[in-house]
């Protein structure tokens, strides 16, 4: 599997990204274990997860996801050099100063997911949301010492617009700061405006690794929900209504189109398109099993034609 370089961090990674907010969510410690190793087999070696995941599920405190393939990585000794390990502060985990970008909570919170992850350092530490109660400088400050001490290898962020990005970037330079060297931004097929235009154009310009999430938006793309009743397939159901839609079934018109042609799926489709984006390092997807993990390698490989880009693009317009 041909890797790709992720922006400055010097960091090489494959071209998808594995999202562990499914882990302790929508699979047990079994599957996810199940699922660790097959990506690992199939050379899927970078995972995203989060300090937050998964906490939104019944019973969850948060650290769910982080503690899964923490157990993980102690069961299978030798493993931690294999993988590229991503996570982020920032997230509220409903107690008192377990929020947001201060150096004191960007010092715990490290801590926090290290002991959880079993390991001594972090691939790339992001920012998960942005903070107007602390300044740039506080958090470059603290993502600095991290850095120093070899417990974060890259910073990046996520969820920034281009105006928030350039402006990190100002006070990087100004202060002689770290700057965030990989952006998180929500992008697909679908939800294409708050990354395309000015933010795609500054990632570029910098030099900036860029990791999307919601990849497939959140399901949708895969060509499974096609009205209300189609929610219930899912426990992400909730978050998939937006898409029901006239330009949702465009989109998912084209996908299948392309599909067909290909002899593919929709969700390899949509995952093939991001990969021809420029500045699109890698989408990150999730999975609930082995099969779907096999078909990631089709997406990788699938050459779309230019009539099958703007096809697909043509609903978005």
């Amino acid at each position: 599997m041909k890797l790709r370089s992720l922006g400055r961090t010097g960091l090489q990674i494959p071209p998808l990204v594995f999202g562990g907010n499914v882990f302790g969510w929508t699979v047990d410690e079994k599957v996810s274990f199940s699922l660790l190793d097959a990506l690992l087999e199939r050379g899927f070696k970078a995972i995203d997860t989060a300090d937050v995941y998964s906490s939104w599920a019944p019973g969850n405190r948060g650290g769910e996801s982080e503690t899964i393939i923490g157990k993980w990585l102690a069961a299978r000794p030798g493993r931690r050099d294999q993988v590229r390990l991503f996570t982020k502060v920032g997230s509220d985990l409903g107690e008192p100063g377990k929020k947001g970008l201060s150096a004191r909570w960007i010092r715990q919170a490290a801590e926090d997911s290290l002991r959880r992850l079993h390991t001594d350092y972090l691939d790339l530490y992001f920012s998960h949301w942005p903070d107007s109660e602390t300044p740039y400088e506080e958090t470059l400050a603290a993502y600095e010492t991290l850095l120093q001490a070899g417990k974060v290898r890259a910073i990046g962020a996520s969820n920034l617009n281009a105006k928030q990005l350039q402006e990190t970037l100002l006070v990087a330079e100004k202060q002689g700061l770290p700057r965030y060297q990989v952006l998180q931004p929500e992008y697909n097929l679908y939800d294409r405006s708050a990354f395309e235009g000015e933010l795609q154009s500054l990632c570029i310009k910098e030099n900036l690794g860029v990791v999307t999430y919601y990849s497939l938006a959140s399901g949708f793309l895969s060509g499974k929900y096609r009205d209300q009743r189609d929610l219930s397939k899912s426990q992400r159901g909730e978050g998939i209504g937006k898409y029901l839609n006239p330009h949702g079934m465009a989109i998912l018109d084209a996908l299948g189109e392309v599909a067909r042609r290909h002899d593919a799926q929709p969700a390899q489709v949509a995952l093939a398109w991001l990969l021809t984006r420029e500045g699109v390092t890698a989408p990150i997807v999730s999975a609930t099993s082995v099969a779907q993990i096999d078909a990631f390698v089709t997406a990788i490989t699938l050459s779309l034609s230019a009539e099958d880009r703007q096809l697909l693009e043509q609903p978005g317009n």
